[in-house]
Protein backbone atom coordinates (compact mmCIF):
# COMPACT_ATOMS: atom_id res chain seq x y z
CA UNK A 1 0.00 0.00 0.00
CA UNK A 2 2.90 2.49 0.74
CA UNK A 3 5.33 4.16 -1.77
CA UNK A 4 8.24 5.44 -1.72
CA UNK A 5 7.36 8.94 -3.62
CA UNK A 6 3.94 10.65 -4.94
CA UNK A 7 3.04 12.13 -8.04
CA UNK A 8 0.11 13.52 -6.03
CA UNK A 9 -0.14 17.19 -5.67
CA UNK A 10 -1.96 15.74 -2.06
CA UNK A 11 -1.51 13.25 -0.31
CA UNK A 12 -1.12 11.16 3.20
CA UNK A 13 1.96 10.78 5.24
CA UNK A 14 3.15 8.82 8.02
CA UNK A 15 3.92 11.14 10.59
CA UNK A 16 7.07 9.07 12.14
CA UNK A 17 10.20 9.88 10.32
CA UNK A 18 11.42 6.47 10.29
CA UNK A 19 8.59 4.99 8.48
CA UNK A 20 7.08 8.09 6.85
CA UNK A 21 4.76 5.86 4.26
CA UNK A 22 2.52 7.80 1.74
CA UNK A 23 -0.71 7.07 1.11
CA UNK A 24 -3.54 8.52 -1.10
CA UNK A 25 -6.11 11.39 -0.30
CA UNK A 26 -8.75 8.77 -1.42
CA UNK A 27 -8.00 6.42 0.94
CA UNK A 28 -9.71 6.89 4.98
CA UNK A 29 -7.32 5.66 7.18
CA UNK A 30 -6.90 7.16 10.88
CA UNK A 31 -3.62 5.50 11.45
CA UNK A 32 -0.26 4.76 9.41
CA UNK A 33 -1.33 0.60 8.20
CA UNK A 34 2.69 0.40 8.24
CA UNK A 35 3.31 1.57 11.67
CA UNK A 36 0.59 2.59 13.16
CA UNK A 37 1.57 6.30 14.09
CA UNK A 38 -0.88 9.15 13.09
CA UNK A 39 -1.07 10.72 9.45
CA UNK A 40 -0.23 14.34 8.10
CA UNK A 41 -1.97 15.99 5.12
CA UNK A 42 1.18 16.51 3.11
CA UNK A 43 1.29 18.40 -0.44
CA UNK A 44 3.96 18.84 -2.82
CA UNK A 45 4.36 22.85 -2.97
CA UNK A 46 7.02 23.23 -5.62
CA UNK A 47 4.14 21.97 -8.03
CA UNK A 48 1.31 23.43 -6.49
CA UNK A 49 2.78 27.20 -6.11
CA UNK A 50 1.19 29.02 -3.42
CA UNK A 51 0.63 32.12 -2.99
CA UNK A 52 4.56 33.51 -2.46
CA UNK A 53 2.56 36.56 -0.43
CA UNK A 54 -0.46 37.34 2.04
CA UNK A 55 -2.38 39.14 -0.32
CA UNK A 56 -4.17 37.30 -2.33
CA UNK A 57 -6.55 36.44 0.59
CA UNK A 58 -6.67 40.21 1.72
CA UNK A 59 -8.18 40.36 -2.36
CA UNK A 60 -10.74 37.55 -1.29
CA UNK A 61 -12.85 39.95 1.08
CA UNK A 62 -14.43 42.08 -2.13
CA UNK A 63 -15.99 38.54 -3.06
CA UNK A 64 -17.90 37.62 -0.03
CA UNK A 65 -20.96 35.92 -2.90
CA UNK A 66 -18.35 33.03 -3.41
CA UNK A 67 -19.03 30.34 -0.23
CA UNK A 68 -15.23 29.29 -0.22
CA UNK A 69 -14.15 33.28 -0.16
CA UNK A 70 -16.65 33.79 2.55
CA UNK A 71 -15.91 30.56 4.73
CA UNK A 72 -13.29 31.56 6.93
CA UNK A 73 -11.42 28.08 6.26
CA UNK A 74 -12.03 27.68 2.43
CA UNK A 75 -10.91 31.30 1.97
CA UNK A 76 -7.07 29.65 2.48
CA UNK A 77 -8.14 26.81 0.13
CA UNK A 78 -4.22 27.25 -1.13
CA UNK A 79 -2.75 26.49 2.05
CA UNK A 80 -4.97 22.93 2.62
CA UNK A 81 -5.29 22.05 -1.14
CA UNK A 82 -6.19 18.04 -1.04
CA UNK A 83 -9.56 19.17 -2.35
CA UNK A 84 -11.02 20.32 -5.97
CA UNK A 85 -13.08 23.26 -5.44
CA UNK A 86 -16.61 21.40 -6.59
CA UNK A 87 -16.26 19.07 -3.43
CA UNK A 88 -15.72 21.42 -1.13
CA UNK A 89 -18.13 21.66 2.43
CA UNK A 90 -18.43 24.78 3.64
CA UNK A 91 -21.85 26.46 5.87
CA UNK A 92 -20.09 29.59 6.05
CA UNK A 93 -17.56 28.46 9.18
CA UNK A 94 -14.95 30.75 10.77
CA UNK A 95 -16.51 34.25 10.36
CA UNK A 96 -14.55 34.62 14.00
CA UNK A 97 -12.79 37.56 15.71
CA UNK A 98 -9.75 38.25 17.54
CA UNK A 99 -9.85 41.41 19.91
CA UNK A 100 -8.05 42.45 22.07
CA UNK A 101 -9.30 42.68 25.37
CA UNK A 102 -7.54 44.94 28.03
CA UNK A 103 -9.74 44.25 30.81
CA UNK A 104 -8.54 40.33 30.45
CA UNK A 105 -4.80 41.53 29.82
CA UNK A 106 -5.04 43.49 33.51
CA UNK A 107 -5.81 40.42 35.24
CA UNK A 108 -3.78 38.30 33.23
CA UNK A 109 -1.02 40.67 33.70
CA UNK A 110 0.12 42.02 30.47
CA UNK A 111 0.06 45.57 29.28
CA UNK A 112 -2.95 46.87 27.34
CA UNK A 113 -3.02 46.45 23.70
CA UNK A 114 -1.24 43.04 24.23
CA UNK A 115 -3.72 40.70 24.76
CA UNK A 116 -6.08 39.36 22.10
CA UNK A 117 -8.87 36.59 22.19
CA UNK A 118 -9.29 34.59 19.40
CA UNK A 119 -13.03 33.76 20.02
CA UNK A 120 -14.08 30.64 18.07
CA UNK A 121 -17.58 30.97 19.44
CA UNK A 122 -18.89 32.54 16.30
CA UNK A 123 -18.76 29.36 14.46
CA UNK A 124 -22.24 28.19 13.67
CA UNK A 125 -22.15 25.17 16.03
CA UNK A 126 -20.53 27.45 18.87
CA UNK A 127 -17.08 26.37 19.03
CA UNK A 128 -13.80 25.93 17.01
CA UNK A 129 -14.71 22.25 16.01
CA UNK A 130 -16.59 23.28 12.63
CA UNK A 131 -12.82 24.71 11.06
CA UNK A 132 -12.09 21.09 11.43
CA UNK A 133 -15.83 19.50 10.49
CA UNK A 134 -16.18 21.50 7.19
CA UNK A 135 -12.65 20.05 6.00
CA UNK A 136 -13.69 16.36 6.92
CA UNK A 137 -16.47 16.59 5.45
CA UNK A 138 -15.11 17.35 2.36
CA UNK A 139 -13.04 14.64 2.27
CA UNK A 140 -16.05 12.43 3.60
CA UNK A 141 -17.79 13.37 0.23
CA UNK A 142 -14.88 12.82 -1.92
CA UNK A 143 -14.64 9.11 -1.07
CA UNK A 144 -18.39 8.98 -1.28
CA UNK A 145 -19.07 8.26 2.91
CA UNK A 146 -22.68 8.15 3.73
CA UNK A 147 -22.11 8.01 7.56
CA UNK A 148 -20.34 9.65 9.89
CA UNK A 149 -18.99 9.21 13.46
CA UNK A 150 -17.64 10.85 15.91
CA UNK A 151 -16.75 10.19 20.29
CA UNK A 152 -17.40 13.79 21.55
CA UNK A 153 -17.42 15.84 24.98
CA UNK A 154 -19.94 17.66 23.25
CA UNK A 155 -18.25 20.24 20.65
CA UNK A 156 -17.74 17.34 18.18
CA UNK A 157 -21.17 15.98 18.27
CA UNK A 158 -22.71 19.14 17.57
CA UNK A 159 -20.48 20.35 15.22
CA UNK A 160 -20.90 16.63 13.11
CA UNK A 161 -24.82 16.76 13.65
CA UNK A 162 -25.33 20.34 12.28
CA UNK A 163 -23.26 19.65 9.43
CA UNK A 164 -25.25 16.44 8.61
CA UNK A 165 -28.40 18.26 9.24
CA UNK A 166 -27.55 21.59 6.54
CA UNK A 167 -25.38 19.54 4.03
CA UNK A 168 -27.80 16.41 3.99
CA UNK A 169 -24.38 14.40 3.56
CA UNK A 170 -24.45 11.60 5.74
CA UNK A 171 -26.50 10.55 9.06
CA UNK A 172 -24.34 11.35 11.60
CA UNK A 173 -23.87 9.00 15.02
CA UNK A 174 -22.18 10.14 18.61
CA UNK A 175 -20.77 8.41 21.40
CA UNK A 176 -20.75 9.91 24.60
CA UNK A 177 -20.12 8.90 27.92
CA UNK A 178 -22.64 8.35 30.92
CA UNK A 179 -23.02 11.73 32.32
CA UNK A 180 -19.93 13.36 30.46
CA UNK A 181 -21.52 16.04 28.45
CA UNK A 182 -23.42 19.52 29.20
CA UNK A 183 -26.87 20.10 28.10
CA UNK A 184 -26.25 23.04 26.09
CA UNK A 185 -24.23 20.88 23.86
CA UNK A 186 -26.44 17.37 23.97
CA UNK A 187 -29.15 19.93 23.25
CA UNK A 188 -27.61 20.35 19.91
CA UNK A 189 -27.05 17.20 18.70
CA UNK A 190 -30.02 16.39 19.53
CA UNK A 191 -32.26 19.48 17.50
CA UNK A 192 -30.53 17.96 15.24
CA UNK A 193 -30.98 15.29 14.56
CA UNK A 194 -28.30 12.90 14.58
CA UNK A 195 -28.21 9.53 16.22
CA UNK A 196 -26.59 9.08 20.01
CA UNK A 197 -25.32 6.67 21.57
CA UNK A 198 -25.15 6.99 25.30
CA UNK A 199 -22.12 4.63 26.74
CA UNK A 200 -21.17 3.20 29.82
CA UNK A 201 -17.81 4.72 29.98
CA UNK A 202 -15.78 8.24 29.46
CA UNK A 203 -14.84 10.18 26.62
CA UNK A 204 -11.42 7.63 26.77
CA UNK A 205 -13.99 4.64 26.32
CA UNK A 206 -16.54 5.84 23.74
CA UNK A 207 -13.46 7.48 21.50
CA UNK A 208 -12.30 3.20 21.39
CA UNK A 209 -15.69 2.28 20.46
CA UNK A 210 -16.06 4.62 18.14
CA UNK A 211 -13.23 3.81 16.10
CA UNK A 212 -13.81 -0.31 16.53
CA UNK A 213 -17.46 0.78 15.35
CA UNK A 214 -16.61 2.94 12.72
CA UNK A 215 -14.26 0.02 11.44
CA UNK A 216 -16.09 -2.51 11.22
CA UNK A 217 -18.98 -0.92 9.28
CA UNK A 218 -16.97 1.21 7.33
CA UNK A 219 -18.60 4.42 8.76
CA UNK A 220 -16.69 7.76 8.65
CA UNK A 221 -14.90 9.21 11.59
CA UNK A 222 -14.30 12.49 11.96
CA UNK A 223 -12.56 12.70 15.15
CA UNK A 224 -9.07 14.96 15.45
CA UNK A 225 -7.73 11.42 14.56
CA UNK A 226 -8.83 11.91 11.28
CA UNK A 227 -6.03 13.97 9.53
CA UNK A 228 -8.33 15.92 7.04
CA UNK A 229 -10.06 17.55 10.57
CA UNK A 230 -6.55 19.08 11.45
CA UNK A 231 -6.10 20.95 7.86
CA UNK A 232 -9.20 23.19 8.84
CA UNK A 233 -8.21 23.82 12.22
CA UNK A 234 -4.71 25.24 10.77
CA UNK A 235 -7.03 28.10 9.23
CA UNK A 236 -7.75 29.37 12.88
CA UNK A 237 -4.21 30.52 13.14
CA UNK A 238 -4.11 32.13 9.32
CA UNK A 239 -7.46 34.04 10.88
CA UNK A 240 -5.11 35.09 13.66
CA UNK A 241 -2.09 36.23 11.26
CA UNK A 242 -4.58 38.29 9.00
CA UNK A 243 -5.96 40.00 11.93
CA UNK A 244 -2.72 40.76 12.73
CA UNK A 245 -1.62 42.50 9.76
CA UNK A 246 0.12 39.43 9.06
CA UNK A 247 2.41 39.58 11.73
CA UNK A 248 3.40 36.83 13.93
CA UNK A 249 2.84 37.10 17.33
CA UNK A 250 5.10 36.09 20.86
CA UNK A 251 2.79 33.84 21.82
CA UNK A 252 -0.14 31.16 21.55
CA UNK A 253 -1.89 29.91 24.01
CA UNK A 254 -4.57 27.14 23.61
CA UNK A 255 -6.51 24.50 26.04
CA UNK A 256 -5.08 21.02 25.97
CA UNK A 257 -7.77 17.89 25.34
CA UNK A 258 -7.42 15.57 22.42
CA UNK A 259 -4.56 18.24 21.44
CA UNK A 260 -5.96 18.54 17.36
CA UNK A 261 -5.65 22.19 17.71
CA UNK A 262 -2.24 22.59 19.36
CA UNK A 263 -0.99 19.69 16.53
CA UNK A 264 -3.10 21.76 13.50
CA UNK A 265 -1.47 24.92 14.91
CA UNK A 266 2.13 23.76 14.70
CA UNK A 267 1.48 22.40 11.46
CA UNK A 268 0.65 25.56 10.24
CA UNK A 269 3.00 27.88 11.25
CA UNK A 270 6.06 24.95 10.31
CA UNK A 271 4.56 25.43 6.58
CA UNK A 272 4.56 29.17 6.59
CA UNK A 273 7.86 29.29 7.31
CA UNK A 274 8.93 26.89 5.01
CA UNK A 275 6.73 28.47 2.00
CA UNK A 276 8.79 32.03 3.17
CA UNK A 277 6.01 33.71 4.06
CA UNK A 278 6.67 33.95 7.63
CA UNK A 279 9.82 34.50 8.98
CA UNK A 280 9.74 33.30 12.70
CA UNK A 281 7.13 30.79 14.88
CA UNK A 282 5.46 31.96 17.64
CA UNK A 283 5.49 29.85 20.95
CA UNK A 284 2.60 27.88 21.96
CA UNK A 285 1.61 27.09 25.50
CA UNK A 286 -0.77 23.74 25.92
CA UNK A 287 -3.14 24.51 28.86
CA UNK A 288 -4.07 21.19 30.70
CA UNK A 289 -6.77 21.04 33.89
CA UNK A 290 -5.82 19.75 36.25
CA UNK A 291 -8.48 17.15 36.43
CA UNK A 292 -7.36 16.07 32.66
CA UNK A 293 -3.69 16.76 32.55
CA UNK A 294 -2.42 13.82 31.25
CA UNK A 295 0.39 16.12 28.72
CA UNK A 296 1.50 18.25 31.42
CA UNK A 297 1.93 15.03 33.56
CA UNK A 298 3.57 13.43 30.16
CA UNK A 299 5.73 16.57 28.96
CA UNK A 300 6.84 18.56 32.21
CA UNK A 301 7.01 15.84 34.66
CA UNK A 302 8.09 12.98 32.69
CA UNK A 303 9.84 14.55 30.08
CA UNK A 304 8.49 13.37 27.24
CA UNK A 305 9.56 15.25 23.95
CA UNK A 306 9.15 14.42 20.26
CA UNK A 307 13.00 14.38 19.79
CA UNK A 308 12.86 14.97 16.01
CA UNK A 309 10.65 12.24 15.27
CA UNK A 310 12.17 9.81 17.59
CA UNK A 311 9.60 9.90 20.81
CA UNK A 312 9.79 7.50 23.34
CA UNK A 313 6.25 6.84 24.32
CA UNK A 314 7.19 4.53 27.23
CA UNK A 315 6.44 7.37 29.62
CA UNK A 316 2.87 7.65 28.03
CA UNK A 317 2.17 3.31 27.97
CA UNK A 318 3.27 3.72 31.61
CA UNK A 319 1.09 6.53 32.48
CA UNK A 320 -1.84 5.04 30.79
CA UNK A 321 -1.41 1.51 32.63
CA UNK A 322 -1.11 3.61 36.02
CA UNK A 323 -4.45 5.25 35.31
CA UNK A 324 -6.24 2.07 34.49
CA UNK A 325 -4.44 0.25 37.81
CA UNK A 326 -5.61 2.95 39.61
CA UNK A 327 -9.16 3.78 37.84
CA UNK A 328 -8.55 6.83 37.88
CA UNK A 329 -10.94 9.31 35.08
CA UNK A 330 -10.41 12.56 33.97
CA UNK A 331 -12.74 15.01 35.80
CA UNK A 332 -13.00 18.49 35.50
CA UNK A 333 -15.66 21.59 35.07
CA UNK A 334 -13.94 22.04 31.86
CA UNK A 335 -15.82 18.81 30.26
CA UNK A 336 -14.68 20.32 26.80
CA UNK A 337 -10.87 19.01 27.36
CA UNK A 338 -11.94 16.20 29.94
CA UNK A 339 -9.47 13.77 28.49
CA UNK A 340 -7.25 11.11 29.78
CA UNK A 341 -6.33 9.60 26.46
CA UNK A 342 -5.36 12.63 23.75
CA UNK A 343 -5.66 10.97 20.53
CA UNK A 344 -2.95 13.92 18.94
CA UNK A 345 -0.54 13.24 21.45
CA UNK A 346 2.79 12.95 19.26
CA UNK A 347 1.22 15.62 16.89
CA UNK A 348 1.50 17.92 19.89
CA UNK A 349 4.70 16.44 20.85
CA UNK A 350 5.69 17.70 17.55
CA UNK A 351 3.76 21.34 17.46
CA UNK A 352 6.01 21.79 21.28
CA UNK A 353 9.07 21.60 19.31
CA UNK A 354 8.60 23.27 16.50
CA UNK A 355 7.06 25.97 18.61
CA UNK A 356 9.60 26.09 21.57
CA UNK A 357 6.76 25.21 23.56
CA UNK A 358 5.57 24.99 26.88
CA UNK A 359 2.92 22.94 28.77
CA UNK A 360 1.25 23.94 32.48
CA UNK A 361 -1.97 23.02 34.64
CA UNK A 362 -4.76 25.08 35.83
CA UNK A 363 -7.43 24.60 38.49
CA UNK A 364 -10.80 24.51 38.53
CA UNK A 365 -10.68 27.56 40.97
CA UNK A 366 -8.39 29.42 38.42
CA UNK A 367 -10.83 28.04 34.90
CA UNK A 368 -13.78 29.74 36.92
CA UNK A 369 -12.30 32.75 37.93
CA UNK A 370 -10.80 33.36 34.65
CA UNK A 371 -13.80 33.04 33.01
CA UNK A 372 -16.10 35.05 34.57
CA UNK A 373 -13.02 38.02 33.55
CA UNK A 374 -13.70 36.71 30.36
CA UNK A 375 -17.27 37.26 30.29
CA UNK A 376 -17.24 40.78 32.22
CA UNK A 377 -15.28 41.81 29.09
CA UNK A 378 -17.57 40.65 26.59
CA UNK A 379 -16.58 37.61 24.87
CA UNK A 380 -18.35 34.86 26.97
CA UNK A 381 -16.68 31.65 27.05
CA UNK A 382 -17.28 27.77 28.10
CA UNK A 383 -15.11 26.86 30.69
CA UNK A 384 -12.58 24.84 28.81
CA UNK A 385 -11.89 27.80 26.98
CA UNK A 386 -11.04 29.78 30.05
CA UNK A 387 -7.75 27.93 30.76
CA UNK A 388 -6.37 29.12 28.00
CA UNK A 389 -6.54 32.91 29.66
CA UNK A 390 -6.07 31.34 33.54
CA UNK A 391 -2.60 29.94 31.67
CA UNK A 392 -2.00 32.60 30.47
CA UNK A 393 -1.51 34.55 34.04
CA UNK A 394 0.20 31.81 35.31
CA UNK A 395 2.95 32.24 32.34
CA UNK A 396 3.12 35.98 33.16
CA UNK A 397 3.29 35.20 36.98
CA UNK A 398 5.90 32.92 36.03
CA UNK A 399 7.99 35.33 34.34
CA UNK A 400 7.85 33.13 31.34
CA UNK A 401 5.19 35.50 29.14
CA UNK A 402 6.48 38.83 29.47
CA UNK A 403 3.95 41.55 29.86
CA UNK A 404 4.96 43.64 26.86
CA UNK A 405 4.62 40.34 24.57
CA UNK A 406 1.70 39.85 22.13
CA UNK A 407 -0.30 36.91 23.56
CA UNK A 408 -3.45 35.30 21.50
CA UNK A 409 -4.89 33.02 23.63
CA UNK A 410 -7.62 30.67 21.84
CA UNK A 411 -10.97 30.63 23.09
CA UNK A 412 -12.74 27.61 22.01
CA UNK A 413 -16.37 27.42 22.91
CA UNK A 414 -19.41 29.64 23.00
CA UNK A 415 -20.74 30.52 26.54
CA UNK A 416 -24.15 28.94 26.27
CA UNK A 417 -22.10 25.25 25.48
CA UNK A 418 -22.23 25.32 29.54
CA UNK A 419 -24.53 27.43 31.23
CA UNK A 420 -25.03 25.41 34.14
CA UNK A 421 -21.40 26.59 34.93
CA UNK A 422 -21.96 30.18 34.37
CA UNK A 423 -24.92 30.38 36.42
CA UNK A 424 -23.85 28.11 39.27
CA UNK A 425 -20.17 30.87 39.54
CA UNK A 426 -22.77 33.62 39.75
CA UNK A 427 -25.64 32.35 41.87
CA UNK A 428 -26.72 33.33 45.56
CA UNK A 429 -27.97 29.43 45.64
CA UNK A 430 -24.98 28.40 48.02
CA UNK A 431 -26.71 24.54 47.04
CA UNK A 432 -26.24 24.86 43.49
CA UNK A 433 -22.86 26.04 44.18
CA UNK A 434 -22.05 23.20 46.23
CA UNK A 435 -23.49 20.79 43.80
CA UNK A 436 -22.05 21.87 39.98
CA UNK A 437 -18.89 23.42 41.59
CA UNK A 438 -17.99 23.10 45.26
CA UNK A 439 -17.47 19.24 44.61
CA UNK A 440 -15.10 19.97 42.29
CA UNK A 441 -12.99 21.89 44.84
CA UNK A 442 -14.33 25.52 44.03
CA UNK A 443 -14.04 27.15 47.73
CA UNK A 444 -15.61 30.59 46.34
CA UNK A 445 -16.50 32.96 43.36
CA UNK A 446 -13.46 35.67 43.39
CA UNK A 447 -15.49 37.64 40.42
CA UNK A 448 -19.24 36.62 40.54
CA UNK A 449 -21.81 39.01 39.56
CA UNK A 450 -24.98 38.28 41.72
CA UNK A 451 -28.17 39.10 41.72
CA UNK A 452 -29.85 41.51 44.27
CA UNK A 453 -32.99 39.87 46.13
CA UNK A 454 -35.32 43.27 46.43
CA UNK A 455 -39.20 43.01 47.21
CA UNK A 456 -42.17 44.13 44.40
CA UNK A 457 -41.57 47.87 45.68
CA UNK A 458 -40.65 50.73 43.59
CA UNK A 459 -38.01 51.90 46.71
CA UNK A 460 -36.53 48.38 47.20
CA UNK A 461 -35.50 48.60 43.94
CA UNK A 462 -34.76 52.61 43.24
CA UNK A 463 -32.32 51.97 46.96
CA UNK A 464 -30.93 48.83 45.18
CA UNK A 465 -30.61 50.41 42.15
CA UNK A 466 -28.54 53.39 44.10
CA UNK A 467 -26.73 51.34 46.00
CA UNK A 468 -25.35 48.70 43.36
CA UNK A 469 -25.78 50.44 40.24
Amino acid sequence: MAVVARTDLAFQQCVAPSCAATFGVEEVLTACPVCGSLLDVAYDWNRLRPPTSFEVFERKWMRRGDPLAFSGVWRFHEFLPYAPRESVVTIGEGQTLLAVSDGVGAYVGMRPGRLHLQYEGLNPSGSFKDNGMCAAFTHARMIGARRAACASTGNTSASLAVYCAVTRLMRGIIFIGSGKISYGKLSQALDYGALTIQIAGDFDDAMARVKEVSGRLGIYLVNSVNPFRLEGQKTIMYRVLEALGWEVPEWIVVPGGNLGNSSAFGKAFAELKALGLIQRVPRLAVINAAGANTLHELYTRRGLRWGGGRADLAPACHYYDELDRDKRRADTIASAIEINRPVNLTKCLRALETCDGVVREVSEQEILDAKAQVGAGGLGCEPASAASVAGARQLVAEGVIGRDERVVCILTGHQLKDPTATVAYHTTDQKLFNEVLGSRGVSRASHANRAVSVGNRIDEIVQAIDLYG
